[in-house]
């Protein structure tokens, strides 16, 4: 192992689903020294940030509101903006991230409904609509879905849940979190008639943490106006005016908003459609190559839907007797590779790749070498043809 005070030449590659990797521009954006806030140039740059926020959500009707804050940030927003105390919220179960979110209502006075977590498998959308049918005194004020949950690298469908909840026929609002997706994979907010989406800078968006949003739609801005229970720092309707000093109740995060127009401007310049293609081609590759190593029976897929496997992070679970925390050590120390290890009720039984943001081949390709040999290193059985077959992917992709 080097000792952590010595400098190890060349890039060190960081491979979790968050914090990501940042661009050069970004990075050069933050450098900026801070402005006035009466200067123009901070007027500009918010209303920058948003309107790129609600492109990147194919929005014309979301009203876009930011915090100093993390996706738990984001999180406490729409609890306390759409939730009276006491009031049902549905949260299907996901994994850990669910769990957390509604461990969150309820630690702030709210009724968490759950659905069953099937390890491994995305959100059954007939769980959602059985609930809501369930709910005959209307109970219920809105379904709180995470679109990937990246503790466990599953991705659900948001259109086919969307439809569960109107072929209940209850009039819960629909609210995703898209924290660990936007900016990897489409979401459209108003064709598929999302009513709040939760979002955070540190994925997708290339950015350190420090920038929690939402998009807000007319019926949750409505519902957030009957809700009568007390709120300040995450009062939405507070934040909804055209001075930047109130649109973040207090001084905005400067530097992190220029990194986010920065990074922003990169997206758009490299095309959506690109962004999301670059995306799917580089999970495509890790998959391949996790599928390889998995032939020795010591790793698999934890995520066992092929098609709900994530486009940003990739769940790793490990055999008995395996320590995936030695194994992240050792890729990190003598390889140049972090990678994540699992959390809530996967912690121990898992590594995960991030594979989102500010991303190339062969970025991932050096990433795969790394943990390949982390797990030769540390004499984990696996089939030796991984990154040949993530490679296959790419030059074929």
């Amino acid at each position: 192992m080097n000792d952590r005070t010595t400098r190890i030449p060349g890039h060190r590659f960081l491979h979790s689903p968050g914090p990501t990797h940042l661009p050069d521009e970004v990075l050069d954006a933050m450098h900026r020294q801070p402005m006035d806030l009466a200067d123009p140039r901070v007027s500009d740059n918010v209303v920058a940030c948003e309107n790129g926020l609600r492109r990147l959500l194919e929005s014309e009707s979301a009203e876009i509101v930011m915090y100093a804050a993390n996706g738990h940030g984001a999180w406490e927003v729409v609890i306390e903006n759409l939730l009276p105390v006491g009031a049902s919220v549905l949260i299907p179960g996901t994994g850990h991230f669910s769990d957390s979110w509604a461990v969150q209502c309820e630690a702030l006075g709210r009724r968490a409904v759950r659905t069953p977590w099937r390890e491994g498998h995305p959100v059954d959308p007939q769980d959602i609509e059985d609930a809501l049918r369930a709910d005959a005194a209307r109970e219920i004020v809105a379904v709180f879905v995470v679109q990937t949950d990246t503790a466990s690298a599953v991705t659900s469908d948001v259109d086919a849940l969307r439809a569960a909840v109107d072929a209940s026929g209850h009039p819960a609002l629909f609210v995703v979190d898209a924290v660990a997706t936007l900016g990897a994979m489409p979401l459209r907010f108003d064709a598929q008639r999302i009513d709040v989406v939760v979002g955070a800078s540190q994925k997708g968006l290339m950015l350190p943490p420090g920038i929690g949003f939402v998009a807000v739609g007319p019926a949750a801005a409505e519902v957030s106006r009957r809700n009568t229970s007390p709120r300040f720092y995450w009062d939405w309707t507070r934040r909804m005016g055209e001075q930047p000093y109130r649109k973040f109740c207090g001084t905005p995060p400067l530097n992190l908003l220029m990194g986010m127009e920065a990074g922003l401007k990169l997206l758009f310049a490299e095309g959506i459609a690109a962004v999301h293609h670059r995306h799917r081609l580089l999970s495509s590759a890790v998959h391949a190559a996790v599928a390889a190593c998995s032939e020795e029976g010591a790793v698999d897929f934890f995520c066992k839907v092929p098609a709900a496997r994530s486009v940003s992070v990739t769940a790793v679970a490990v055999r008995e007797g395996i320590d995936p925390e030695a194994l992240r050590a050792l890729a990190r120390e003598r390889f140049q590779v972090s990678i994540a290890g699992g959390l809530g009720p996967l912690a121990g039984l898992v590594f995960r790749i991030g594979h989102l943001g500010d991303l190339n081949a062969p970025m991932i390709l050096g990433a795969l070498a790394g943990v390949e040999g982390a797990l030769l290193a540390s004499g984990i059985p696996i089939g030796r043809d991984g990154l040949r077959r993530a490679i296959d992917t790419i030059v074929l992709g």
